[in-house]
């Protein structure tokens, strides 16, 4: 089991790893973070709010509920820091403390509790806040109407920049208990997010992401009712140095013709997708209360690369939803080819108290535990496949940090000579390691 001090000093992961324990470290705060890309942008925000608060010996820990497995890792690595830094104040926050604040102001580690609404105030890092004795600060997180509007110039670490252009969620799938910790779906003015891009460029960002937790509802909660296509296609006109905008993970059911249009016409929109697919089989996805089927995964993804050929789809697959029969998990393995997917993110299924299907009946533990390992080697193997076919090609890469870049369609690539990371250079990718290109920096 690695130590606290393992863990402060470990690499950022890439966003694509979003579901993997991210750390941070800064002189006198450390800030852990648990889950998803927005997750990592907030913890920035802290970052900020916490230094100019002057907070000092002190951990936050932001917490991820999208699965039990995160739940219990957050409170293991609460557990180990108590241990580790007795004397260090622990703040936790994110989805999890949001939905369930007393599990963690019962634990004698913790000295706070704050929701996420809160964790995005300046006022809540204040010293005198975080002394005031007061342990939970959680409010109705349904009750919130704001959209958290900060800047931050690029994730600690990080060649690429993120900007939150929406939050929050107003579906209500079975499995999932996102919505009870992030709230309803709420947007940020499209004016807003030009200008946060366009600072984020001039402080010499290559490559920028829009997030959110439901990103393709952008603009339900604004006036006119503004579709997603049409803030990317403002960003696009309005910040013409913008080298490379990225989308975070969507929903393939609300890409509006706008979008479909940019991403076919628009190089600078980067030929990558991650999609919210969850299933293959379309009895799984109407209990899951999916707003798709997999012919509409099938017929969106062969759309999309008809019109850019060089685009690669990642996806989010769950493996033993309750009631999910052989059949059906064969349903999703075979989905994988069919919309050609390149990356997969795999979640064995994990009951989340609250949630419809956690009272479905379940898939026995082993068999959706197999399931899972049998998705993850379907997803090696469609790696692999989309790796290869890019090996004798040249392309335009961002470098990370030192020996790593991604090309535009995500593909990880090992670089063969040190360049500054931010940048965006030209590579000849001359094989592959079954998980990384292998390229040589092209000259000139």
């Amino acid at each position: 089991m690695p130590t606290y001090a393992d863990l402060m000093s470990a690499p950022i992961e890439t966003p694509e790893d979003d579901r993997h324990e991210v750390t941070t470290h800064d002189d006198g705060l450390d800030i852990v973070t648990f889950g998803c890309r927005l997750n990592a942008w907030e913890s920035e925000v802290m970052r900020d709010h916490a230094r100019a608060g002057g907070v000092t010996n002190a951990v936050i820990i932001n917490t991820c509920a999208v699965t039990n497995e995160a739940v219990r890792q957050a409170r293991q690595t609460i557990r180990r820091i108590r241990r580790e830094k007795p004397d260090v104040e622990v703040i936790v926050t994110g989805c999890a403390a949001q939905i369930d604040p007393e599990q963690f102001a019962k634990m004698p580690e913790v000295n706070r509790v704050i929701g996420n609404a809160e964790k995005l105030r300046p006022e809540t890092f204040k010293a005198s806040a975080i002394s005031s004795g007061e342990k939970v600060s959680v409010e109705d997180i349904m009750q919130v109407r704001e959209v958290a509007n900060h800047l931050v110039d690029g994730l600690d670490g990080k060649a690429r920049a993120y900007v939150q252009v929406q939050t929050g969620c107003d579906h209500r799938c079975t499995f999932c208990i996102i919505p009870y910790g992030r709230g309803n779906a709420r947007s940020a003015p499209a004016g807003d997010v030009v200008d946060q891009v366009r600072r984020l460029v001039e402080t010499g960002h290559q490559e920028v992401v829009l997030t959110g937790v439901d990103l393709t509802s952008w603009g339900g909660d604004l006036p006119g009712k503004p579709l997603l296509g049409r803030l990317v296609k403002a960003i696009l006109t309005q910040v013409p140095d913008l080298a490379r905008l990225r989308l975070s993970s969507i929903d393939a059911i609300e890409i509006d013709e706008d979008l479909f249009r940019a991403i076919a016409e628009e190089e600078r929109l980067a030929p990558h997708l991650h999609l919210s697919l969850q299933a293959g089989d379309d009895m799984i996805l109407k209990r899951m209360k999916r707003r798709h089927l997999r012919d509409d995964a099938i017929a969106l993804t062969q759309r999309l690369r008809a019109v850019r050929p060089d685009i690669a789809f990642g996806a989010d697959l769950i493996a033993g939803f309750p009631t999910e029969t052989e059949a059906m998990f064969e349903n999703s393995l075979k989905l994988v080819d069919e919309c050609a997917l390149a990356y997969l993110h795999v979640f064995p299924y994990s009951p989340r108290p609250g949630t419809p299907a956690a009272k479905m009946p379940p898939v026995e533990g082993p068999v959706i535990k197999d399931r899972a390992r049998r998705l993850r080697e379907k997803g090696d193997a469609a790696l692999r496949a989309h790796l290869q076919s890019m090996v004798g090609g040249r392309y335009e890469v961002l470098v990370e940090k030192p020996g790593l870049a991604r090309a535009a369609n995500f593909a990880p690539v090992r670089i063969d000579s040190p360049a500054r990371a931010g940048a965006l250079i030209r590579v000849d990718i001359t094989g592959h390691d079954d998980a990384h290109l292998m390229a040589r920096i092209v000259e000139g």
